[in-house]
């Protein structure tokens, strides 16, 4: 389950991106798939597609759909299970046959979404009732709702830090660094765990884009040849972070030896202090804390560690986006499921995630984030598919591990040159990469 719900969160970070070869299996129809007024006229079986195999093998969708057929009793639902949901789903999409609901894969680029989705209404429409909706948009028509979204920021252990003294929350780069060094000076701990090996935790860092200059729109602004690796910038302060933990020696000695499922054990007893991930992330720990005898109140969440005019933000990005296949012969059923499962069926809660639903409450697991009044700042997707191309042209990778890995090594002296010839090269190729993309 947790290898499953891993690779949720990374994909968190992940926009849109553009593969060759889905093509589709037919022209679609263009025809949306409304929102049913009669739950009663609404009859058919739909088939659902999704990454998570864990809720399918213990029941729980089950049990989620047989509480939907209180409400739509004449639809029959069924679940199938990917585990690789990606490379699978982008394969199925060359044909038809791909579900009538499914999430959709990030190898679709945004402006194919309505080769493949039926649009569920006018932006305007359900930008007011829902967050994230603009991820989804083409030509002012929407195509996925979110199944919920998921904060940015330090998944920590709260007992460690109030062990070694520290009972607020760093201010600044400067500040974290050092409850770092405090931690390693007076516990036995690790202060800061990096998940080098697996990877995907490295591309969390891209996910504050945002929190820094509490910027809605701070992504958008990458679209261009504006070197995002300047001082001042926002990829610049992050980074630098990043290097600076590794350069002072405050995280594991070997990163090429991290586990992801061993870290979780390793925070819940306060052996590592704290990880860069998504609030997706603080019902696992939580869980690995009971599990391991402790607390589930040790496990805490702070934000990236700057603020504006006084106050903390934190970067809200949305998750996997249901939407409705084009080719769906029962379209007011699959419409009818991803409503109800997003507004009605408390998954959201459970998950303890960001809701979809801008009126409903924020989950339990920002309690934090809400009594110490840290705004959350929606992220834009305006700019998505430039910036996706941009970063592609240069091969930077935002969204992938390998150039924060790199940057590492360069900390730990396993590669060679300086901070900021590192920053400089990734200016380079992304100005360049941006004056010729396009064209």
């Amino acid at each position: 389950m947790g290898k499953t719900k891993a690779l949720t969160g990374a994909l968190l970070a992940v926009a849109t991106l553009t593969v060759a070869g889905c093509s589709g299996g037919g022209a679609a129809t263009g025809e949306i798939a409304a929102a049913p007024a009669d739950p009663a006229g609404v009859s058919g079986e739909i088939k659902v597609l999704t990454h998570r195999t864990d809720l399918v093998q213990d029941g729980t969708l089950k049990r989620y759909a047989a509480d939907f057929n209180k409400v739509y009793p004449k639809v029959k639902v069924t679940f199938e299970g990917i585990t690789d949901y990606e490379g699978e789903v982008k394969i199925r999409m060359n044909t038809k046959t791909y579900g009538d609901v499914l999430m959709i894969p990030a190898a679709v680029a945004k402006n194919d979404y309505p080769s493949f989705f039926a649009p569920l209404g006018p932006a305007a429409e359900l930008a007011r009732k829902y967050r994230f909706s603009d991820k989804t948009e083409v030509d002012g028509k929407v195509y996925g709702i979110a199944q919920f979204g998921t904060a940015n920021g330090f998944v920590y252990n709260k007992a460690l830090w109030k062990k070694a003294g520290i009972t607020t929350w760093p201010r600044t780069p400067q500040e974290f660094l050092a409850a770092l060094r405090t931690i390693g000076d007076r516990t036995d701990a690790v202060p800061y765990y990096t998940n080098f090996k697996d990877g995907w935790p490295m591309v969390q860092w891209t996910s504050n884009v945002g929190s820094v200059t509490c910027d809605a729109k701070a992504t958008d602004k990458l679209a261009g040849p504006v070197s995002p690796w300047k001082a001042g910038g926002e990829l610049h302060t992050i980074d630098s972070l990043v290097h600076d933990i590794v350069k002072q020696g405050l995280a594991e000695k070997d990163p090429t030896t991290t586990n992801w499922e061993t870290s979780k054990a390793l925070l819940a007893e306060g052996k590592i202090g704290s990880m860069m991930l998504g609030s997706w992330s603080i019902t696992q720990m939580r869980a690995a804390a009971k599990q391991a005898g402790g607390s589930a109140e040790d496990i805490g969440f702070m934000p990236f560690p700057a603020q504006k005019n006084g106050a903390f933000c934190a970067t809200l990005v949305s998750d996997y986006q249901q939407a409705v296949s084009a080719h769906s012969e029962n379209k007011p059923a699959a419409r009818a499921w991803i409503d109800w499962f997003t507004e009605k069926s408390g998954y959201s809660e459970r998950e303890g995630a960001v809701p979809a639903v801008k009126a409903a409450p924020m989950p339990a697991t920002l309690k934090d984030f809400v009594d110490n009044d840290v705004t959350f700042v929606e992220r834009s997707e305006a700019e998505t598919a430039a910036v996706n191309e941009i970063d592609n042209a240069a091969e930077i990778g935002l969204n992938k591990p390998d150039y924060r890995q790199k940057l590492i090594d360069t900390a730990r002296g396993a590669q060679d040159g300086s901070l900021q010839d590192f920053f400089a090269d990734l200016n380079e190729k992304w100005d360049e990469a941006a004056r010729t993309a396009g064209s």
